[in-house]
């Protein structure tokens, strides 16, 4: 009987992991590692969350360390400030971002400034995280992306990730801090087949304050952080093609802190600049990036640095009027000819 020759084996082919997934890698990862980390949210236990960032969390980990809250984010946040001062570590979920305001007292007034208060002898590490920002017809209630309220509160970190890379890598980061963060997660990339990518296997985390160049350019810079990082890497390829522009692309990934080292040495280059956000124009994030560029970088510039944001009214629901407030690939393009030619 002739031997049978063994077929080759087949490559394997690395896994690719959407946001959504990378995000509960991190949650998963960091239970396991920390036993005084505690989750706590609403439906974040039976449920797995109203997204899934939580699904299998409390089967793996138990209903004493990733707690279904009753309907009240006071109360989470409330708890999560008591539980922090016991020793603990805590991750609280907001269901969707717009209702952190429920919570707003317990976050700016008693969260944000306890190290403040005890003269840093007492840190609260506490991750408040929840899906965030417009674009899916979300209307008003669900659309919100307020990062500019906690940007605004000192002793608070503000953190927003645009790819799976980060999100993992950020939200571990966080999640090991020591202080208060507030973690803007993109709900419309949370299973946005074309941004997963392959993560590393090993440990790894991303440092805060630390922005990524998404793309080299000489002519002008876009900031942005979020889903609009990905309509500022559009436009940089149509300024490119149809108009020869060469535009670099910046995504700040944490706000507070903010990397402004990273801003100032790309406007050495370009010298022109453009800041992109979700949020509503005025005293919006975007404005604060123009702001110290034009005081920090003004001998820098050839042009006055510009925004592209949300209009200052709140997001509808019908599709064509949220295109219409929203930042668009076609605004980012136009703001950048006009501040290319001024």
């Amino acid at each position: 009987m002739a031997a049978t020759i063994p077929a080759p084996a087949e490559t394997a082919v690395a896994t690719k992991t959407n946001y959504i997934t990378a995000l509960k890698e991190a949650l998963f990862d960091e239970m396991a590692a920390n036993p005084n980390l505690i989750c706590q949210g609403e439906d974040i236990g039976l449920l797995g969350g109203a997204f899934g960032v939580t699904e299998g969390l409390q089967k793996q980990f138990g209903d004493e360390r990733v707690i279904d809250t009753p309907i009240s984010e006071a109360a989470i946040i409330g708890t999560s400030v008591g539980m922090a001062l016991g020793g603990k570590t805590v991750m609280a979920e907001i269901q969707f971002i717009d209702f952190i305001s429920c919570g707003f007292d317990q976050i700016v007034n008693n969260m944000a400034t306890y190290c403040y208060r005890t003269a840093g002898e007492v840190n609260l590490p506490i991750v408040v995280r929840g899906p965030a920002g417009g674009y899916g017809g979300g209307a008003l209630y669900h659309s919100q992306m307020n990062e500019a309220w906690f940007c605004h509160s000192p002793g608070l970190k503000v953190v927003c990730p645009s790819t799976p890379y980060d999100a993992k890598g950020l939200l571990k980061t966080c999640l090991r801090d020591g202080n208060p963060v507030i973690f803007f997660e993109i709900k419309e990339l949370y299973r946005r087949a074309e941004i997963a990518e392959v993560l590393p296997t090993d440990d790894f985390t991303v440092p805060l304050g630390k922005a990524s160049i998404r793309r080299d350019g000489k002519d002008i810079t876009l900031i942005s952080y979020g889903q609009n990082i990905y309509h500022c890497l559009l436009a940089a390829g149509k300024l490119q093609q149809e108009h020869g522009i060469s535009a670099e692309v910046i995504d700040l990934r944490s706000l507070v802190p903010l990397d402004e080292d990273a801003i100032f040495k790309s406007l050495a280059k370009t010298s022109r600049v453009v800041v992109v956000n979700e949020a509503p124009m005025t005293c919006g994030f975007a404005g604060e990036v123009v702001a110290r560029i034009a005081t920090k970088g003004f001998d820098l510039l050839d042009a006055p640095p510009a925004r592209v944001t949300r209009l200052d009214t709140p997001v509808p629901w019908v599709k064509p009027l949220e295109l219409h407030v929203l930042p668009s690939v076609e605004k980012i393009i136009q703001q950048a000819l006009a501040t290319v030619r001024y």
